[in-house]
Formats: structure tokens, C-alpha cells, sequence
């Protein structure tokens, strides 16, 4: 399944990205939130030097209708809030893409981290274009896992094979010294893992074309 990485960029007359351009060494983590019918409440931690300042300036925002500040040190503030403007977490609702948390806010841009299949990827970028969000894609991969690939058999030889130094460089394990580790003859091993191998990088290649052809474009 991809997992792709996106810097979603804020627009000017969002709340959290207004506050967090105007204070520039401030950083806000997203721990969870979620969204109704017309407004969104959430849970952040606050990182900022001029901690009282930023507060302050959330408190008269007028898209910020409840803020409390749960716990504070000197530069940090665990704060709960509801805002009338959820505007981040909108798109990523109608896309069906869940949106890892947490993320941070850092001059009115944020990272996301996203696991889901390509088409709702692409939705989601849809969706962000269509709420005047702005967005790149840093990188998108295909996660594959072994188990969908690999015979039980297959998989157990190739662990073994990781495990005992036959991928190394210089290797620290031969065929034969494999082939005894794991009990079958070398013929065999030889034949296992070149099968092993050979699903690896038939389906690492074809899912990597499927998702260079299908990413996002901001």
C-alpha cells in the first residue's frame, strides 16, 4: 500500500497558519482532532519562545471560540481548542484518508505522513486543490508486505538468509552454510531463494511503476 509524505501549505486567513507564520520559532503538534457539521476541536502541544504571546494571539482570533490551556512549562503548553474553521482536517474527511497524527505546523506548513490506497491518495489531493490548499508531494513509496508476496516457505529462507549474512557484503554465510542452517539441500535452497527473489523484484517494480504513474500532482 503507498505511504506518502506531503508539505500541505496553510492559506492566508486560516487561524493556525496566521499564528504560526507570525510566530516563526513556534511549533504546533497536532496530537488528535476531529471535526462536526461546523467546527473542529482538537489537542496540541504548543513549543514557542514567546509562548504568552502566541496564546494570546489564538485567544483573539476570531475563528477560536474555546481555548484552554491544560498543562504549561515556560516555553510549552499542552492546550485543548475548538475553532470554527477547520479547514485542514476537511479535505482529508471527504477524501476517506486517514491522516496520520501527530504532525507539526512550523510557519504555516505541515507534514503529513499517509498510508492509504493510491486512489485515495489522489483524491485526496483533489479535495485539497479543491479547498484552495496548496500541497506537495515529498515522497511517495510502495509499502509491500512480505507475507502478500512470499510462500510461507519462501519467506522463513529468506529471513534466515538476512538473518545468517547471505545478503551481507562481503557475505558472512554461504549457499551451503545456509542450505545446512535451515536443513535442505543446497539444490534446493539455490531454488527457493532465486524464486523468492524473483517475486521481490517483479512486484517491487510493477508496484513502483503503478505508483510513479498514479502520484498526486500538487
Amino acid at each position: 500500500m503507498p505511504r506518502a509524505t506531503l508539505t500541505v501549505t496553510i492559506p492566508d486567513g486560516i487561524w493556525i497558519g496566521d499564528v504560526t507564520r507570525a510566530h516563526p520559532d513556534a511549533a504546533v503538534r497536532i496530537l488528535s482532532a476531529l471535526t462536526g457539521d461546523d467546527s473542529g476541536v482538537g489537542l496540541v502541544e504548543i513549543t514557542a519562545p514567546e509562548l504568552q504571546a502566541l496564546l494570546d494571539d489564538l485567544r483573539e482570533n476570531g475563528s477560536v471560540t474555546e481555548l484552554t490551556v491544560l498543562e504549561r512549562t515556560a516555553e510549552t503548553a499542552l492546550v485543548q481548542f475548538e475553532t470554527t474553521m477547520p479547514l485542514l482536517l476537511l479535505p482529508v474527511e471527504d477524501s476517506g484518508v486517514p491522516l496520520t497524527m501527530p504532525f507539526t505546523i512550523q510557519e504555516g506548513e505541515a507534514e503529513w505522513e499517509l498510508t492509504a490506497p493510491q486512489h485515495r491518495i489522489s483524491n485526496l489531493g483533489t479535495q485539497l486543490n479543491e479547498f484552495g490548499i496548496s500541497f506537495t508531494v515529498d515522497e511517495i513509496r510502495q509499502q509491500i508486505e512480505p507475507e502478500q508476496v512470499l510462500t510461507d516457505r519462501q519467506l522463513r529462507l529468506v529471513r534466515a538468509a538476512v538473518e545468517e549474512g547471505y545478503y551481507d557484503t562481503p557475505r558472512r554465510c554461504s549457499l551451503t552454510d545456509l542450505a545446512e542452517t535451515v536443513g535442505l539441500a543446497k539444490s534446493t535452497c539455490s531454488e527457493t531463494l532465486h524464486r523468492a527473489e524473483e517475486r521481490v523484484m517483479k512486484r517491487f517494480l510493477d508496484e513502483f511503476d503503478e505508483t510513479a504513474i498514479g502520484s498526486p500532482n500538487p
